[in-house]
């Protein structure tokens, strides 16, 4: 299962967030998690064997300023994951296997225009698709409960887990990460102002 669906997510300052948006966002992304795996997982509990597989995000461990509604959908994921991979072990049973694919900022476009300190981009560029399908897979197939790509969000996560707040947000200035996304929220509003430029100039043209 994919938390994945850009369409119904904002993308722009929490105050300019529609609460319509904030709804849908949060029923599309979370409540489908619900739906699907008890649709699967009777039978898995019947036969005790199964692999559940949530691709979140590295934003479901850690967050930044401007995507609210994006995160709180990828952290509600991975909250569901988590509770429910202690379920299973509750309940022993251990022929059902969980992995939350957790990965960093992918060279899909979904997010072009996001932005590190150009310092540290080197060391922490997009990655490609391929690249991450082939460590989820391996994770899957290895019945690894986790994977985080690149490992360095192994430490930033680990890091965030364990420093006092202000200190996380002096690690996040230093990277560059706490304004990251505001090049693409400033890209998708003119974007979006285009386009309602357009459709007013069609109005009135018709």
């Amino acid at each position: 299962m994919a938390s994945h669906f850009p369409q119904h997510l904002a993308f722009l300052a929490f105050c300019s967030c529609r609460n319509e948006t904030v709804r849908v966002s949060s029923e599309a992304c979370v409540s489908l998690f619900f739906q699907t795996t008890k649709a699967f997982l009777p039978t898995m509990l019947e036969i005790n064997h199964g692999h559940i597989v949530t691709v979140a995000s590295s934003l479901g461990l850690f967050s930044t300023a401007g995507v609210e509604d994006y995160c709180a959908s990828k952290f509600g994921v991975v909250g569901f994951h988590e509770s429910l991979s202690h379920e299973l072990k509750a309940a022993e049973k251990d022929g059902i296997k969980t992995t939350l694919v957790c990965p960093y900022l992918v060279d899909t476009g979904m997010f072009r225009g996001c932005r590190i300190r150009k310092e540290i981009e080197p060391f922490l560029p997009p990655l490609k698709p391929d690249y991450c399908v082939q460590q989820a897979m391996r994770a899957i197939l290895t019945d690894q409960p986790m994977i985080c790509t690149p490992r360095l969000m192994y430490i930033v996560t680990f890091m965030k887990s364990i420093l006092p707040f202000e200190a996380v947000v002096c690690m996040y200035r230093f990277l560059g990460a706490d304004k990251c996304m505001y090049p693409f929220i400033a890209q998708r509003k003119q974007a979006t102002n285009n386009n309602e430029a357009k459709k007013r100039h069609l109005r009135i043209f018709f």
